[in-house]
This record gives structure tokens, sequence and C-alpha cells, in this order.
């Protein structure tokens, strides 16, 4: 029986290899995204091939050397193909599922054009990211429309464009903690990935929403419920609740801090600093903005960090693993697709 019927998952993306050539390559197109370094393309240009790829390209292509494995290569990649193949065998031989990165190998162009190829009726396109932002999940949407606004032939087409408070997500990454013990630690962290307090008001087409406000994120309401920060907070409540980690024993905070301008605060860097001085000796962390393990978790969590926590006096920190091959969560991205799958026996 022939699919009709086709998903697309889409993760961030991976250099080819270690090589600070590949790093060069894959740098270059993941920060000319206007998405990613929102400003004119002018500045931006100078930026990014002027100052941060040839300057930042060795020193991540090192950090990549110390994560890349002999025997699977990139993490992030090898996570993803084994998402994709499990998620296939939950879906069964009615769907067409592929895997792309929106920046570098496998492409989002050639996923598609498989699609294409074999007639499918109906795209899910399905962003591998629990929180929205427009640094990845709108980017990964403009990039699918853009290429698709060439074709002459629309199948149906959907996006999970957000599934930060997905029950199923949630008790994987609980699962996850308690294989650590968490009653072994004195402290929980959730680190997510960091961004430009600009990005946060850009998504704010109410007007209404306070990033200044103490409590803003706190709690989701009308106003902020595309708000990536707010979403953070919810993700990170809702592990906490599972595991019956009190609020005062845990801290959002946000890695990955590029460059001078505000980002979201706390900075995790910060927060190190603050739970040493605290006396607070062992740290269990959770990266929920990500669901493979790659370089922001492998490295700079367990490595970077880790470090900077001793020296501050502190005695450990602990990753949490991603998602990666939990059966929860190869089960919730089946029942997301499920949901967002458009009905093609409906004509419009």
């Amino acid at each position: 029986m022939k699919a009709k019927k086709g998903v697309l998952l889409i993760n961030l993306g991976t250099p080819d290899s270690p090589k600070v050539s590949d790093v060069k390559k894959y740098l270059d197109e993941f920060l000319m995204d206007g998405r990613v370094i929102d400003i004119g393309q002018f500045q931006r240009n100078l930026l990014v091939r002027g100052i941060i790829v040839p300057f930042r390209s060795p020193k991540t292509a090192k950090l990549y050397e110390a994560i890349w494995d002999k025997e699977h290569g990139s993490p992030l990649l090898y996570y993803s193909l084994r998402q994709l193949e499990l998620l296939r065998k939950e879906l069964g031989p009615d769907y067409q599922v592929e895997l792309a990165m929106r920046y570098q190998q496998p492409s989002i162009e050639e996923a598609l054009e498989k699609f294409k190829a074999n007639l499918i009726e109906s795209i899910v396109i399905f962003p591998l990211f629990p929180q929205y932002a427009s640094a990845t999940t709108g980017s990964v949407m403009e990039k699918v429309m853009r290429l698709m606004s060439k074709w002459n032939t629309f199948p149906q087409l959907s996006f999970v464009n957000q599934f930060y408070d997905n029950e199923q997500m949630i008790e994987a990454f609980a699962e996850n903690g308690k294989r650590k013990d968490p009653t072994k630690f004195d402290h929980f962290l959730f680190s997510f990935h960091g961004l430009p307090m600009r990005q946060l008001k850009n998504v704010d087409n109410s007007g209404n929403h306070g990033c200044a406000a103490t409590d803003c994120c706190q709690k989701i309401t009308e106003s902020n419920k595309f708000c990536y920060s707010a979403q953070c907070h919810a993700t990170a409540r809702l592990i906490a609740e599972r595991l019956n980690i009190p609020k005062e024993d845990y801290t959002v905070c946000f890695q990955s801090r590029l460059g001078k301008e505000p980002w979201i605060q706390p900075y995790t860097s910060e927060v190190l600093k603050d739970v040493a001085a605290r006396g607070k000796k062992s740290l269990l962390v959770f990266s929920p903005a990500f669901v493979a393990d790659c370089l922001e978790t492998l490295y700079e969590i367990t490595e970077e960090y880790g470090t900077e926590f001793r020296a501050l006096g502190g005695e450990s920190v602990e990753l949490v693993p991603s998602l990666n091959e939990n059966p929860k969560w190869i089960s919730a991205m089946r029942d997301l697709v499920h949901a967002h799958e458009p009905h093609t026996d409906v004509l419009v």
C-alpha cells in the first residue's frame, strides 16, 4: 500500500564533521538566518562573515570534536535518525516519514521533493522544538513555505508549532530525571537555550505583554501564549511538579548567550554563582529545549558549566539525558502527528 500521508521531522542542524571547514559552513548558514540574528542583512553579513564565523569556527570545531562519536558521528543527527526510525514503526505504512535539518544535511528541500515525487496528499511539518521561537520553529515554517511556494500543486499542509506542555513529553523528561535519583542532589536547574530579549517582544502582537513584569512568565496567559520564556517556565514547572520538586529547589535559567546585548535572564552562568554562594554542592540539570542530546547539552552543560561550578566551590553537575529514544517521547510524537494531520477527505 502506498503511503498518502507525509510527516517531516525537522531539527536544528549539525556540521557534517567536526572539521573547521564543515563547522564554518554550518555556522555561516545558521547565523545568516535573519530570524536567528534579526538585524539588517548588510550588518548581519559583516558581523557573521567578518567576525563571528572566522573567529568562532576553530573553537567550536574543538567542541564538536569533544562530543563526536567515533561510530555514530554527530549525537544530534544520530538521535534524530533514531527518532525517525522509531516513529516510522509507530505510524506504520500509511505514512512516509522523513527527517531534515534546518541547517545543513539532510536538507528540507530534499525531504519535500521526496513527498512531491510520491504524490503525498498531506504533510505534517514537525519542528522538533518544544517551545515556540521565531528563531527556531518560525524559521522552519518560513523555509518550508518559501520552498513550497515554487510548487504548482499543493498537498494539505499543517504545522506542529509548539508542544511545551505535552503530557507524554513531560513524563518522558521526568522519567529520565528519576533515573538520576533526584534525592542525591540539593538543587535543580532547568537550563534552556537563550534568545535576545528583543525577540521576546517581537512575538507579542497584542502590545500587552510586558517582559519587564516580575511575574510575567509564571503562567501562560492570552497575551504571552507565544512567549518563548513563558513556555520554558511552563515546561520546567510541569516537570518539577511531576517529580515533586519544590519551587524553592529549582531555578529556570538560559544558556548559549551570544554578544553583549540583553538576552533572557537569568543566565545559567550567573545562576551557578548564586547557587554556589548559597552552599549548594550538587546540581541536576534538565535541558528541556532539546529533544535530542547535542553540543549544548553534552558539552556546554556537562563540561563548561560543570567546570565553572566546581571552580566556584561546588562538587558536581549532572545532566539529565534528553528525550532521545525514550518510548514515551516516541508515543508523544505519534500522537502529536495524529492531532495535527489535515483531513484529506475534506475539500477546501
